[in-house]
């Protein structure tokens, strides 16, 4: 049975991780270490090329994430990019995750506007589909 591994800047909600079992057939769900997710989660808009700082990701996608397991990429899209290029030969599946969005806005006294976005999640994806 395969396994979800995580390159996501938000927390798996519930739905979402009921969805990889019973739409997926997923077994375990595998959040990368603390150290990588900050390196996910923060990729500095500055450099020319982001290959190595993305070189620890790489190295545990590498050493942990086997052919037939899925791995739900979503963050930076220059990132996601690169590790699209990086599986792409290894029979790791790449997923994202679609969902429905609402909006509101509110205008304020100061001629600024509030808004605000809900997102529900509505199914996982794969990559080129």
């Amino acid at each position: 049975m395969a396994d979800l591994f995580l390159l996501f800047n938000h927390l798996l909600t519930e739905a979402q991780a009921a969805e990889a079992r019973r739409e997926l057939g997923v077994n375990k769900i595998i959040k990368p270490p603390a150290a990588l997710s900050r390196i996910w989660a923060d990729i500095p808009p500055e450099p020319e090329s982001i290959s190595d700082i993305l070189e620890p990701v790489f190295s545990w996608i590498d050493n942990n994430i086997s052919e037939g397991d899925f791995l739900l990429v979503q963050g930076d899209s220059g990132a996601s990019y690169l590790v699209m290029q990086h599986i792409s030969s290894s029979g790791i599946i790449p997923v994202y995750s679609t969902t429905m969005r609402q909006a509101s806005e509110n205008r304020l006294d100061d001629n600024t506007v509030n808004l605000t976005h809900t997102f529900r999640h509505v199914r996982f994806r794969t990559y080129g589909q």
